[in-house]
């Protein structure tokens, strides 16, 4: 990563000076409880380094989709009680972003302390990158650092616009830590270097298919969009979920991949995707007409867990199945699984955030993981070599 983070600023550029440090705290909340602080915790490290060394952290970030304004359902009060709980120093919430109030709060500040402004999404600039909306943001700091790597991906205020008013401005721990783990995966993958690729749509990972191709010793697909692959196979696909507009795309990636491209051998099939109906395993080229694909089979997790066994390096983004609905999570959690076995025998395994992060944090299996990516979308658009704006409008070295 050719871009300067909190490292390269001396104690001095800090010590004193308002730091505003776009964080994603885009949490889940059940009424004012934030039901998984995992974002909130990844970004500690960098905003202790910086109160640490007397600068007077400012905050900002956005939760969820407010519609056009401010909506009390997303405020960000109950994430700051949630920072407070997480680390030792004290938070103070300001109920605005903007405007001589949230500068006049930002400007009471001691060293050291923390300071959390109001969701930036309730400025309707803010998705547009209104350089006005930049400019105000720009006002709460006298440096900018950038820890969201969730949104960097976001050509936003807050995360794009803002630097053309605010310098320097540099990489927090976390952003260099997604950027050095996905950089090293796709440049210089220790080999054999595997991909695990799933989801619903062949549509959402043509990019990445396209992208890591050249550069994996193997490719695993699986979840629905293994099914548009069936079909290009000429295979009965049942009721499940086909692409027929990327068919032909499908049969192309089957024949260019050769080897390196493995699909599911076998497959769990239903004729009800909450689970309700009666199961059976089947072989990928038996799929009855009435019935769907929502997983994958024992043999195919097998295949795939030996696979990942045999792998340096393991990349993951998307399910195998329908993980949210038992038993159709068996799949995901046995690559889950395999991945976390492979950690421990010394692989660098990186989950690409979004559903396989839910899914591995449901299985209890985060830190057995070398590095699980807390944005789905940015590490998606990263792995098909996309500049992402939030990383592209900071300092270089």
């Amino acid at each position: 990563m050719n871009k300067k983070n909190i490292r390269d600023l001396a104690d001095t550029e800090l010590a004193h000076k308002r730091v505003v440090v776009r964080v994603d705290f885009n949490v889940p909340l059940d009424g004012d409880r934030v039901t998984d602080d995992t974002r909130v915790r990844a970004a500690l490290p960098t905003i202790e380094y910086l109160a640490s060394r007397g600068a007077r952290v400012v905050l900002l970030s956005h939760l969820g989709r407010p519609k056009g304004g401010p909506d009390p359902k997303y405020t960000l009060a109950p994430v700051a009680k949630t920072l407070a709980e997480l680390q030792k120093r004290p938070v103070a919430f300001c109920p605005v972003a903007t405007g001589p109030d949230a500068v006049a709060r930002t400007k009471a500040l001691a060293d050291g302390e923390i300071l959390l402004m109001e969701n930036t999404r309730f400025y309707p600039g803010e998705e547009k990158n209104d350089e006005a909306l930049s400019r105000e943001f720009a006002a709460l700091g006298d440096l900018y650092v950038n820890d969201a790597f969730g949104s960097a991906h976001r050509a936003h205020s807050s995360t794009a616009g803002i630097t053309q008013f605010l310098r320097p401005s540099v990489a927090g721990f976390l952003m260099e830590k997604e950027l050095d783990y996905l950089g090293k995966a796709i440049a210089e993958p220790q080999r054999p270097f595997v991909a695990i690729l799933g989801g619903s749509k062949v549509s959402g990972k043509i990019d990445v298919i396209e992208a890591l191709l050249p550069k994996v010793d193997g490719l695993l697909i699986g979840g629905a969009m293994a099914c548009t692959f069936f079909k290009a196979m000429g295979f009965e696909t049942g009721t499940s979920l086909v692409e027929a507009d990327r068919v032909e795309l499908a049969s192309d990636l089957v024949e260019r991949a050769g080897y390196r491209l493995t699909l599911p051998h076998d497959a769990t099939v239903s004729t009800r995707i909450d689970g309700t109906a009666p199961t059976a395993v089947v072989k990928r080229d038996a799929i009855p007409a009435d019935q769907a694909m929502f997983d994958i089979g024992p043999e195919t997790m097998a295949s795939y867990a030996r696979a990942i066994a045999s792998a340096k390096t393991v990349l993951w983004n998307g399910p195998m199945g329908v993980f949210e609905t038992k038993p159709f999570d068996a799949g995901t959690l046995a690559v889950a699984r395999a991945m976390a076995e492979a950690t421990k025998r010394g692989a660098t395994t990186i989950v690409g955030g979004g559903d396989s992060a839910a899914a591995v944090a449901e299985a209890g299996l985060e830190t057995a993981m070398s590095h699980v990516s807390t944005g789905g979308g940015a590490s998606l658009e990263f792995l098909e070599g996309k500049v992402l704006p939030g990383v592209a409008a900071l300092d270089d070295r």
